[in-house]
């Protein structure tokens, strides 16, 4: 299904989060919309892999701001690395097992 938005800033997240329910998976690298998912009850998933939590989300959340504070006052922070096959890797495997536990809690 394809889904679009009018043109602006967060204008398409809002609008994942607005439809996201408990049980889904949203898939993102963007830490303020993981977060958001989180506290609608959503699972949130990065690309490389690493499954954002409640208890880890805080934490990304901080790190992101700080990181953005740095890059206003002109610090160069650099970006992420390019996506290895290890994230790719990890990226499936983290998949399935969410995929796994959706399953089971389903019975």
């Amino acid at each position: 299904r394809t889904l679009r938005v009018a043109a602006g800033f967060d204008v398409a997240d809002n609008e994942i989060v607005r439809q996201c329910e408990a049980g889904d998976l949203v898939i993102t690298a963007d830490i303020p919309l993981a977060a958001e998912a989180i506290e609608k009850g959503a699972a949130a998933l990065n690309p490389r892999g690493e499954r954002y939590t409640p208890a880890t989300i805080r934490e990304r959340l901080t790190m992101r701001d700080f990181m953005d504070t740095l890059r206003a006052s002109g610090i160069q922070t650099g970006g992420p690395d390019s996506l290895s096959q290890r994230d790719r890797q990890a990226f499936a495997a983290e998949l399935e097992k969410w995929w796994l536990e959706v399953q089971r809690s389903r019975g």
